[in-house]
């Protein structure tokens, strides 16, 4: 039986994470789970699972649990437990879900604890790539994907050598202004941007598939996965979001991982990995007419695609830099504070206010990161 530590286990991964455990209870045992503030999920999650520790990072949504929660379950609040529930020595995958930089430290820490990572959070690669794939190779730790276009490159890669492979083809669904004119994609609210046509993911997610940020951001961590270089890795659009993601192989074939957009099937191949079980969900039929279709991204209308590329070939504190101000901005958009174009423009603001870099250290992440959210802060007011 594998043991789980679930960071992040009342958004959408995290609750999924639990769906693939209910279906094989002889398979994994959850000992760890931490969210951000929801109560009542959690106070659920906690009676089902009966992990071993649980906590709440927002410290009044954990005095709350505290008042409510009577039993065995250790509780734990504030940012340490996140760390706790990393380091937790009964679990062997810690699966990192929270949204944003938060997971970084979690991160660090559960491979310094030498755990197997199962990698929902994207930023962690994108802001601290050569930090965390140095700590990996340090400490003798797999980094398994779960984002889905991640996995597929990673199932495609099974088997082969990396000699023979040429490129990384990653899919995007485009996002829910993929077919709208050039003239109006400027004004797109929040509440157009959140109709994602075929994932359901969270806001901030949901708000950067719109912008294409989303894809940036995983550009950039297909870079410190898979050790290509961004000449050697590409981006197609593909709206019916059933090929996840390609790879191109130098003698010409494409190697295409497919199936339903349902992200149960990427997290259970993490946790299962190298092993395949039956998983209980709405498999692909070629009985009826499958439509796919492939188009170029619109590279104009949404400059944040190439940006990604851009901050990637950079380096350095760059694409933490990307990440950081992209945040702040996002969550204004929401607010209200920021129009859609602002997002991108707020950006490249803040990236251009950049000046020299320090070494490439987890502090110094730290204030780089602090420094991009502030500026950004600045910026939008």
């Amino acid at each position: 039986m594998k043991t789980l530590s679930i960071l992040g286990s009342t958004g959408s991964i995290g609750t999924q994470t639990l769906d693939v455990v209910r279906q094989h209870p002889d398979l994994f045992s959850v000992k760890g789970l931490v969210a951000y503030r929801n109560v009542d999920i959690l106070e659920a999650q906690i009676k089902e699972f009966q992990p071993e520790i649980a906590g709440l990072v927002d410290e009044t949504a954990f005095l709350e649990l505290k008042k409510r929660y009577q039993g065995p379950t250790k509780l734990v609040g504030g940012k340490e437990a996140l760390i706790a529930a990393a380091t937790l020595p009964s679990a062997e995958l810690v699966v990192t879900a929270v949204v944003g930089a938060a997971g970084i430290e979690p991160t660090v820490e559960a491979i310094k604890a030498k755990k197997t990572i199962g990698l929902a959070n994207k930023e962690t690669l994108v802001a601290g790539g050569p930090l965390i794939t140095a700590l990996c190779k340090e400490y003798g730790v797999q980094l398994l994907p779960i984002d889905s276009e991640h996995s597929a490159i990673f199932q495609c890669l099974e088997g082969q050598t990396r000699e023979n492979v040429d490129s990384l083809l990653i899919t995007a669904s485009g996002g829910p202004l993929r077919t709208w004119p050039s003239e109006k994609i400027a004004t797109a609210t929040a509440a157009d941007c959140l109709r994602h046509p075929t994932w359901n993911m969270g806001n901030k997610i949901t708000i950067d598939s719109a912008t294409l940020f989303n894809k940036g951001l995983e550009v950039i961590e297909a870079h410190w996965l898979f050790g290509f270089d961004f000449d050697h890795i590409k981006v197609t659009v593909h709206p019916q979001s059933i090929v996840h993601s390609m790879i191109m192989m130098k003698d010409g074939a494409i190697l295409a991982q497919l199936g339903n957009p349902d992200m149960r099937e990427p997290i259970q191949y993490a946790l299962t990995y190298p092993e395949r079980k039956p998983l209980k969900m709405d498999t692909l039929t070629f009985a009826d007419a499958l439509k796919l279709e492939f188009f170029p991204p619109r590279y104009d209308d949404f400059p944040a695609l190439n940006l990604a590329f851009e901050v990637g070939r950079a380096g350095g504190f760059k694409p933490a830099v990307f990440n950081a101000a992209n945040e702040i901005a996002v969550y204004a958009f929401l607010d209200g504070k920021l129009q859609f174009a602002d997002i991108y423009k707020t950006v490249l603001a803040v990236l251009e206010k950049m000046e020299s870099e320090p070494d490439f250290t987890l502090e110094n992440l730290r204030e780089i990161d602090l420094w991009a959210r502030e500026t950004a802060k600045a910026l939008i007011k």
